[in-house]
């Protein structure tokens, strides 16, 4: 796998600009980046990493579908709860075909449409143009089901559902028909999820991200605590158990787990900025920590966010 060309990651940026600044809910709502996350970086999930692995060959190899009498499917559907991963093998995604990750908020791209109202129509054709001229992209529509998402506070049953639907599966159509894009969506809601995404002209192939226990979540914090002490250039970590850190706190999600690490290192510079002693973080440490993160999601009635 080598990197993305520069000046097309210039050129890439300097057209999303361009189409962003006519229209508020885009500049709002999406984001154009040079993707540096690898699979490698993901801890765990390994089956729905041999999924995407299997879609990169849309762009990385092609010409091996038609060797096999098939084709590539038109887009691919990540489902599982939220902090699971799916945005991050998103992004590991668009680094492995080298190409860009336009990531598209959905439920605020709706709220934010629907706030400043027409040119709807404009957006949509303008969307298409726009991606024609993109060099090579990963387009991932995250929270399809927009009406349940958790980003809006709460189920939203005053949305005007099927105007809303007929504008997101439009950008949906087109962004599956052009070229050098790779199509992706989420929904942490598969359960209510409208069947029109599944269509086989859109989201034919559906993933589900589910980190198995302990493992996936062990494999994830491993990652991160490496990376913890690359950044650091030093060791951080006195022979934790993962395991034993992990098993009694199940209900932590992977993003849970890595807030929790990070909580536990920041307490570490705190106690350091203060002249306090330090030791190296053991399986102590993140216990404690983990307990009182459990203790505030008890406290907080949808059990997410940042941690005091």
């Amino acid at each position: 796998m080598g990197t993305i060309d520069p000046i097309q990651a210039e050129r890439a940026g300097n057209l999303w600009t361009s189409f962003s600044r006519k229209f508020a809910p885009v500049a709002k709502a999406t984001r154009l980046s040079t993707p540096e996350l690898t699979f490698d970086q993901v801890g765990g999930l390994a089956s729905p990493k041999d999924e995407l692995l299997t879609f990169a060959c849309a762009a990385t190899s092609p010409d091996v579908y038609g060797r096999w009498g098939t084709f590539p499917p038109s887009g691919l559907l990540l489902i599982g709860g939220r902090g699971t991963g799916k945005k991050l093998l998103a992004e590991a995604l668009a680094s492995q075909t080298e190409t860009g990750f336009l990531l598209v908020q959905v439920p605020r791209l709706v709220m934010e449409t629907l706030r400043h109202g027409g040119k709807v129509g404009e957006l949509v054709e303008e969307w298409s143009q726009t991606l024609e001229e993109l060099p090579p992209t990963t387009v991932f529509f995250d929270e399809l089901e927009f009406y349940q998402a958790h980003e809006l506070g709460s189920q939203r049953d005053d949305l005007p559902v099927g105007p809303v639907m007929d504008f997101l599966l439009d950008l949906v159509d087109r962004t599956v028909a052009a070229q050098d894009i790779l199509t992706l969506g989420s929904t942490s809601y598969p359960d209510t999820l409208r069947p029109a995404f599944l269509s086989h002209q859109r989201f034919e192939r559906v993933v589900e991200v589910t980190p198995i226990f302990p493992g996936d979540i062990v494999a994830a914090l491993e990652i991160h605590a490496a990376s913890a002490s690359q950044r650091a250039g030093r060791p951080l970590f006195e022979d934790v158990d993962w395991n034993e850190a992990v098993r009694p706190y199940g209900e932590h999600t992977a993003a849970e787990w890595t807030r929790i690490l990070h909580g536990v290192l920041r307490r570490k510079a705190r106690c350091e900025a203060a002249g306090e002693p330090t030791a190296p973080i053991t399986t102590a440490d993140l216990l404690e920590e983990a307990s009182r993160v459990q203790g505030t999601k008890r406290r907080l009635s949808y059990g997410q966010g940042n941690y005091i």
